[in-house]
Order: structure tokens, then C-alpha cells, then sequence
């Protein structure tokens, strides 16, 4: 009947319907009780009940034409269907209109019995009137019961369809972070070991001839360059690929590693300074201490693809309270020229700078944003360029 709504109602009126018939019946049986020919009980009887079938769709339609049908059904006492009807329709109206439309409702219903039963009063008024008046009274409160469960439903559907829009936004900002942080990853990873291979690969074939052996060390940091990459790139794809937590995981480099990364890019052909401070990486938290090896990363690659022939870099890590700082400057390739004071009447204005905003910019700027650090890269005092990153460092307490 859920399913379909209208078989439940047609029910309804065809129970009426055949009630009213099995009554007319019985009457024209017993002489004594004088009853309308068919051709009029028939057709009232059914357009009686007929409003019934739509009281779901067309609620207030249907309650108001029972209303209007039932006067003249009543007035010839053709049956019970009237009342019931009407009954039905208070229901109807109250639960599926509102309690505004069915107070209306219920007023006119009482209003016009109340006028029939003064017009052609019968012996037992008062009995009628009072059993007219509880009918409606039970009517009405199943009615408000059955729209409070109705609300009641319709509040928790919209309870779960928020939760369920909350849970799939939820799964795409999840899923978006987790592609932008592979992204990062595989960018600093390809990135760094592309650019030391180029310069590996130029250097051997400027050297292959003169000096054979700089050509075979420099092959041999390709190679061992490209194998660590490779690595790297398997680690990824084994965490894209697996569903599980029983493979094993290859760690992710740390702050620890400055040494090896910067004894690779000196191999690369770029001088590297490195200073790190005393208990600087000490109790770095993991995350913490990828970014600085990121960054470093980055900065260092960034050098060895646009500083130039004779450049040289330096990486500063210092721990002030609980801010690690990372600076990473390079000359390059040489002191920058000095700019021609801009009052000089005669001067060419001097060219802008411009901040580079590539993916790995981007990259180092969210590993920033994601512990709640700053970062700055630009040109450095004096000439070269400089990356000057600052990450707070939340120790457990």
C-alpha cells in the first residue's frame, strides 16, 4: 500500500461504496423506509466516494468536494460513506496539508453538520451531534500523531542526505589532499634526480674525450641517481597501488639526509656549503622534518637548473626555540651586477625580478602553509637568490 498509495484509497471508497449499496438494498426490501431510485443513489454513492481515490494527490480538491457531495448524500440518507468520508478527508487534510488548512477544514465540516442537523433536525440530535463532534476530536488527533511521524521521517531523510553530501565532500577534499601531496612528491622527486642527470650527462659528454675518467664518474651518479629515483617513484606507486598495511614501506627521506642530498649535488658539479646547528634536527617530528628535506631539495635542484656554470650554494638549518629556520642562497654564478641609482637622469630603468611560480615554488610554499610556517624566496642582498623558509616545531608534551 506504500508502494502505491492510490490502491489503498480506491480500496478505501470501493468498502465505502459497496457499504452504501448493501444498505439501499436492504431498504428497497422494507417498504417502510422510503429510499431514492437507483438512478440517483447510484451515481451520488459513487461520486460520494470517488474523491477519496485522489485524497493524497489532491488533498484539499478531495476534502472539499466530500464536503460538498456529502450534503445532499446526507439530507437523503443514503448511507454511512458521508460521514466516514468526511472523517477521512480531516485526516487527510491535516496530514498531508498542513494544520492551518486543516483547523479550516475542520470548521467548515462542523459548521455545515451543524446546519444540517438544524434544518431537518432528527429524533436523536444530540447524540448524533455529540458522536460528530468526537469523531472529528479522533480524527484530528490521529491525524496531528501521523504528521508528527511524517515530519518526524522527513527530518531525519534530510538529516541523512546532509550527512551523506558531508561525507562525499569530505572524501573529495580528502582525495584532492592526498593527490596534491603525491603530486609534491613525485615533483620533488623526478625534478631533483632529472636535473642532476642532465647536468651529469652534459658534463660526461664534454668530458668523454679529454678526461674519461670525469665522464665515468659522472655516469656512474647518473646511474646511481636514477636507481635512487626509481625507488622513490616504486615507494609512490606502491602506496597508490596497495589496499593493505601489510606490504612493507620504504621510509621517506629526513632532515637527516641534508648530507647525502648536498654530497649529490656537489657530485652534480655545484659547490654545497652545508651548516646545520647543534640538536637543530633533534626531535624534529616527521612531517617537520620531510618538509626541511623537501625544501632543501627543491632549493638545491632549483640552483643546479638555473645558477649557472661557477655557481655555489650554502644551506644554513638553525633551531631557534621551536622554529626551525632553513636558508638556502646561492651567487648565481657570479655577484650580481650593482644597479645604477635611479635618480641618474640618463639611466635605463633598472629590469624587474621576477619570482619564479613553477610547481615546485608551489610545492614549498605548502609544505610551509601545512605546519603553519612562512616562506620567502626571491633575489638575495648583494645578488643570487635565496630561500628562506621557517617552520614551528610542535614537540609533545
Amino acid at each position: 500500500m506504500r508502494a502505491h498509495p492510490m490502491a489503498g484509497d480506491s480500496l478505501i471508497a470501493v468498502v465505502l461504496l459497496l457499504t452504501d449499496l448493501l444498505v439501499y438494498v436492504a431498504a428497497t426490501e422494507t417498504p417502510e423506509v422510503p429510499m431514492p431510485p437507483w438512478y440517483v443513489t447510484v451515481p451520488l454513492d459513487i461520486a460520494m466516494v470517488a474523491p477519496l481515490v485522489f485524497r493524497r494527490k489532491a488533498t484539499l480538491w478531495s476534502a472539499y468536494l466530500v464536503l460538498l457531495i456529502g450534503i445532499p448524500h446526507g439530507a437523503l440518507e443514503l448511507g454511512a460513506a458521508s460521514a466516514f468520508a468526511v472523517m477521512i478527508s480531516i485526516y487527510s487534510v491535516l496530514v498531508y496539508v498542513g494544520r492551518k488548512q486543516g483547523l479550516l477544514y475542520l470548521v467548515a465540516t462542523l459548521v455545515t453538520s451543524g446546519i444540517q442537523l438544524w434544518v431537518d433536525p432528527p429524533e436523536d440530535v444530540w447524540v448524533l451531534a455529540i458522536i460528530g463532534v468526537f469523531s472529528s476530536a479522533l480524527c484530528w488527533t490521529l491525524g496531528e500523531f501521523a504528521g508528527a511521524r511524517r515530519a518526524y521521517h522527513e527530518e531525519v531523510e534530510a538529516r541523512l542526505h546532509l550527512l551523506e553530501t558531508e561525507r562525499d565532500q569530505a572524501t573529495r577534499i580528502a582525495v584532492g589532499e592526498e593527490r596534491g601531496r603525491i603530486a609534491r612528491e613525485l615533483h620533488d622527486v623526478v625534478a631533483h634526480a632529472v636535473s642532476v642527470m642532465v647536468v651529469q650527462a652534459d658534463g660526461a659528454s664534454y668530458a668523454v674525450d679529454g678526461n674519461p675518467e670525469m665522464a665515468k664518474r659522472a655516469l656512474q651518479t647518473i646511474s646511481e641517481t636514477g636507481r635512487g629515483a626509481l625507488a622513490e617513484l616504486r615507494r609512490l606507486l606502491d602506496v597508490l597501488r596497495s589496499d593493505g598495511d601489510d606490504e612493507p614501506r620504504v621510509p621517506q627521506p629526513d632532515a637527516s639526509a641534508l648530507t647525502d642530498l648536498a654530497d649529490r649535488i656537489r657530485q652534480a658539479g655545484v659547490p654545497v656549503t652545508l651548516a646545520i646547528g647543534s640538536d637543530a634536527l633533534a626531535g624534529l617530528p616527521a612531517g617537520v622534518s620531510l618538509g626541511v628535506y623537501r625544501i632543501v631539495q627543491e632549493s638545491l635542484t632549483n640552483t643546479l637548473k638555473h645558477a649557472g656554470q661557477g655557481a655555489q650554494a650554502e644551506v644554513v638549518v638553525r633551531r631557534e626555540a621551536d622554529v626551525i629556520d632553513v636558508k638556502v642562497t646561492d651567487d648565481g654564478a657570479g655577484r650580481a651586477k650593482q644597479l645604477v641609482p635611479a635618480a641618474a637622469k640618463h639611466a635605463a630603468p633598472p629590469r624587474r625580478l621576477t619570482v619564479p611560480g613553477g610547481n615546485g615554488l608551489i610545492g614549498m610554499r605548502e609544505r610551509a602553509n601545512v605546519f603553519g610556517g612562512t616562506l620567502e624566496v626571491g633575489p638575495a642582498p648583494g645578488g643570487g637568490w635565496q630561500v628562506h623558509a621557517r617552520l614551528p616545531v610542535r614537540l609533545a608534551t
